[in-house]
């Protein structure tokens, strides 16, 4: 790690004990119909969560950095508690203007594991990596191999990434070739974030992407196709019915 693993270790413990100290199994409770996958959070109440949430800010982003916020969200996403994790990429997007290629791969790092639910794999991808891909810190074929990792929210995280690109580019012809590796994938949480992209990529350019959905309708699974046309009329839907 780039800072001192002692001081690391002493903010980690703050965190740790402010959490478990607040912890209420009540409001924990009342997220889990949400997670399939499974959610183990501390449960803190809204209120009280972000106004600590700043407070940490303050206290620890000038102190450590872009480069201390990486090693210190390697520790909190190592627990797999909810809380900690929402804190890692929280505290990263103190210091988003300074993200570049190698912070990029420190993020996708985590997305290997540390991440462990598709909350934070979105949280991930909408306040970091999609304004990566947006602000052209890291090119789009930067996620190339993310289409073919083994951890299913990496590969959930390439479609709800690129969201950030439809109003910067929208060449949706282009962007839905990109996920063409995808198309065929059998993990649920990757379905849905293909079929999210395609269904905010359908608001912007309808016809290309109806193109592209006709291509796949009797061979991709069905579930992309539910979010992909759910705006559509049920006559518009009638038209991606599978063979």
């Amino acid at each position: 790690m780039a800072h001192d693993r002692e001081r690391l270790a002493a903010i980690l413990g703050e965190i740790r004990s402010f959490l478990a100290d607040r912890a209420d199994a009540g409001w924990a409770a009342r997220y889990a119909r949400y997670f399939k996958e499974g959610y183990d959070p501390y449960g803190i109440p809204a209120d009280v969560w972000e106004a600590q949430k700043a407070r940490w800010s303050a206290a620890y982003v000038g102190e450590l950095g872009l480069a201390g916020l990486l090693d210190l969200g390697d520790l909190l996403l190592a627990s797999g508690k909810y809380e900690e994790g929402s804190l890692a990429v929280y505290l990263v997007g103190r210091c988003r203007e300074q993200l570049d290629r190698p912070a990029y791969q420190r993020l996708g790092a985590w997305l290997e594991g540390g991440v462990r639910n598709w909350a934070h794999c979105d949280l991930l991808c909408g306040d970091l990596l999609s304004f990566c891909l947006r602000d052209g810190r890291v090119p789009l074929a930067g996620m190339a191999a993310w289409r073919e990792s083994p951890f299913k929210f990496k590969r959930r995280a390439v479609p709800v990434a690129m969201l950030g690109l439809l109003k910067a580019q929208p060449d949706t012809v282009s962007l839905a070739a990109f996920l063409r590796p995808l198309m065929l994938d059998r993990e649920r949480a990757v379905q849905q974030g293909l079929g999210w992209f395609l269904r905010e990529a359908w608001k912007v350019s309808p016809r290309p992407v109806e193109e592209f959905l006709r291509e796949w309708k009797d061979s991709a699974p069905r579930l992309i196709f539910q979010y992909a046309t759910e705006k559509m009329t049920p006559e518009g839907k009638e038209r991606f019915r599978r063979r």
